[in-house]
């Protein structure tokens, strides 16, 4: 995956450090704030990506770090479909974890640097014969891989949806060929993280999502602003590290461009042994995080958590999820069980992907003030504030709800 970079310490021996230079000494281009959101040579970034993923990698395997390696254990639906997957694909995997949701059948899903296509394969399984992957990559050697693998796969999985492969920037996603509001998905894995560029790629993602639609992703997030001696290193941004954006500038950046509060799915640890560098980072924290963002209607969304007074019923029917349903780390469903739900997570319910697996029972109508759940999480802090499991009694409920739910 292409600009997500993973290892790139073998890259800056071979082609950019000095001949007696030491790693804690490289530097990059700047960055031209504070957050890393934005740095100052698009052009320098993109061509290092691109040498390094279509001609220095040669397969997954010659990543030295942990920060570009799928992080946590794969779902069994997820395991199945990569069986299927050719082996030259897998081999040129550099992701952090497995943005693809299961229950996606009849999707159009765009996969963001899809470099040689093993995500899309994937998704193009989940998604069926109904549905479409788009894969947008601006590495030419990787699109050549996917197209050349396709025979096979489909050899393999001739139920599985088409895929298209389109070359271009993920800064500039219209640019590039895909339709305003043509996706109900938009995945990616760990390749925000070394755009130069990213709320350009944020903003085009939304814009690419049709309404309901999700922004479904794995990358590398970090507990704090870094110094800029740490965010122009260039070897801790081939790590993968240099790039990371502070969560909290994350989520402002996100509700900004409209969408409804990021909502935390998984989150990892990611460790660096090297002690120079590890210096340099001083007591930084760094994690492989998978996102979930939604595009919702704007008269159905709130900055923070807001109770409604809704009600939502998990149904059952997302393959390997016969039992719950994890919306993300503070909300889970058990199936046939009502629970009470924020006025975003209804929202999300009703108008995403997900609405035929749910009842949502409620309007806006009426507001009780803030959802606030002792102990769990809010909004601001990365989630939607439902209330862990157990999930209030079917006593507690009124008639109307409470008939409802048990139907």
């Amino acid at each position: 995956f292409l600009y997500f970079i993973g290892k790139l310490r073998m890259f800056s021996q071979l082609k950019n450090l000095m001949p007696g230079q030491k790693p804690e000494e490289a530097q990059i281009v700047s960055s031209t704030d504070s957050t890393g959101a934005t740095f100052g040579d698009t052009t320098a970034v993109h061509e290092s990506v691109q040498a390094y993923y279509g001609k220095v990698l040669g397969k997954s395997s010659d990543l030295k770090t942990s920060a570009c390696t799928a992080g946590g254990p794969t779902p069994a639906t997820v395991l199945r479909a990569l069986n299927k997957v050719p082996e030259v694909v897998k081999e040129k995997f550099y992701g952090c974890g497995n943005p693809i949701p299961d229950g996606i059948e009849g999707c159009t899903v765009l996969d963001l640097g899809c470099g040689s296509g093993r995500d899309c394969f994937i998704a193009a399984q989940f998604v069926g014969k109904n549905g479409k992957v788009i894969g947008l990559d601006m590495t030419d050697e990787q699109i050549v891989v996917a197209k050349n693998n396709e025979a096979e796969f489909y050899k393999k999985c001739p139920n599985a949806g088409k895929c298209e492969w389109k070359t271009g920037y993920i800064e500039n996603i219209i640019g590039a060929g895909v339709e305003k509001g043509s996706c109900q998905l938009v995945i990616s894995n760990c390749v925000v993280n070394l755009s130069p560029d990213k709320p350009a790629v944020l903003q085009g993602a939304y814009d690419a999502l049709s309404v309901g639609g999700e922004f479904y992703f794995s990358d590398v997030y970090v507990d704090r602003r870094l110094p800029p001696e740490v965010r122009t290193h260039e070897v801790l941004f081939g790590e993968c590290l240099s790039g990371a954006l502070y969560d909290r500038d994350f989520h402002h950046m996100a509700v900004a461009i409209g969408f409804a509060p990021p909502m935390i799915l998984k989150k990892a640890p990611i460790d660096v042994h090297d002690p120079a560098l590890r210096a340099i980072l001083g007591n930084s924290n760094f994690y492989s995080i998978t996102y979930r963002l939604f595009k919702l209607p704007k008269d159905e969304v709130d900055p923070d958590a807001e109770d409604f007074g809704q009600i939502a019923t998990y149904n059952g029917g997302v393959p390997g999820n016969g039992l719950s349903y994890e919306l993300d780390q503070p909300t889970v469903f058990e199936i046939h069980r009502p629970r009470r739900v924020s006025g975003n997570t209804a929202s999300i319910l009703k108008n995403s992907w997900l609405s035929k697996f749910f009842t949502v029972v409620g309007d806006r109508s009426r507001h009780f003030g803030a959802f606030a759940t002792a102990g769990v999480k809010t909004a601001a802090a990365g989630g939607n504030g439902n209330p862990q499991l157990p999930a209030p009694p079917i006593e507690n409920l009124t008639e109307e709800e409470a008939a409802c739910c048990a139907a």
